[in-house]
């Protein structure tokens, strides 16, 4: 699947049932449900893709402190971008 027909499956009501939780919590988010996206995050912390967009949904929310925590669990810097580009990054990294 690419970005671009990940993309197209936001309209739909649910998300794939066949792709990584993390891409669900991603396209959760990208629907609107921030709270669903945020039990995904919660669901396996400590594992790094996880963590990763635990760290992002805290940014979105404007929590930087947390954000920070998460971001360095996941062993990664604070994103600079804008949200959308790191939405990208994310779903592309577990598209590939």
């Amino acid at each position: 699947m690419t970005i671009d027909q990940f993309k197209t499956t936001l309209s739909q009501a649910e998300p794939p049932a066949d792709i990584h939780p993390v891409l669900q919590g991603l396209w959760y988010d990208a629907s609107g449900n921030w709270e669903a996206a945020h039990n995904v995050a919660q669901s396996q912390e400590g594992t790094q893709p996880y963590d990763r967009l635990h760290a992002y949904l805290h940014r979105k929310e404007g929590d930087r402190f947390n954000a920070n925590y998460w971001y360095r669990r996941a062993g990664e810097s604070y994103f600079d971008g804008s949200l959308d580009e790191e939405w990208d990054l994310l779903v592309a990294k577990l598209l590939s």
